[in-house]
């Protein structure tokens, strides 16, 4: 326990040596245990800075990946944020920290499941759906922040903008494959690239 507390300052240390320096993110970074979202046998890898194979063949994003993703979101606390692509959870429980309802979606059922079950031990406040996740979850919209933690094949999917508050702002990749670019917008459209990125594609 004493030893994943280290890696975790150690990790976040890091962070705000990489430029992150919104304070809240970098306390739910600090309070997340992030080996309990890694398979048993990569626990003494999660607190690395790259990103890490789980199951369906998916990956857990980099720990800079995921902090400049909720960053970019610019949370206060009283949002409900829709995240799409689960995965092992790990995202949604940092989000869980920053804002006041997450809602995540994941397209593998098995991921879901296990996702669901890490978050209620850990203690984070998360509802997991199993689905396609370019649907979003139209029935809780509208959502002040969406974050999508997959590849969008050329453009954000349109239903993701539509669940979107007026003022509210969406982080995704959007490129072919599994390359492109990370993007900020509005519902309106309008918006930002902010930097190359690497993510498994949007299911």
């Amino acid at each position: 326990m004493a030893d994943h507390a280290r890696r975790r300052r150690a990790m976040v240390a890091h962070l705000r040596e990489q430029g992150i320096v919104d304070e809240r993110v970098l306390a739910a970074m600090g309070r997340v245990p992030r080996h309990r979202f890694v398979p048993a046998h990569r626990a003494d890898e999660a607190y690395g800075p790259g990103p890490l194979p789980i199951a369906c063949g998916q990956t857990i994003s980099a720990p800079a990946m995921v902090a400049a993703m909720a960053a970019l979101l610019e949370l206060t606390g009283s949002e409900r944020v829709l995240e799409v692509g689960a995965g092992s959870g790990y995202a949604a429980a940092v989000l869980s920290c920053l804002a006041r309802e997450v809602v995540t979606v994941e397209y593998h059922p098995s991921l879901a499941a296990s996702a669901r079950d890490v978050l209620a031990a850990t203690g984070h406040h998360v509802e997991v759906r199993h689905g396609d996740g370019r649907l979003g979850a139209p029935d809780r919209a509208p959502f002040d922040a969406i974050s999508v933690a997959a590849m969008a094949e050329g453009e954000v999917p349109a239903a993701l903008l539509e669940q979107l508050a007026d003022d509210g702002v969406l982080v995704c990749p959007v490129g072919h494959g599994r390359h492109g670019d990370l993007v900020r917008v509005r519902r309106d459209g309008s918006g930002d690239r902010i930097m190359p990125v690497s993510f498994v594609p949007l299911l």
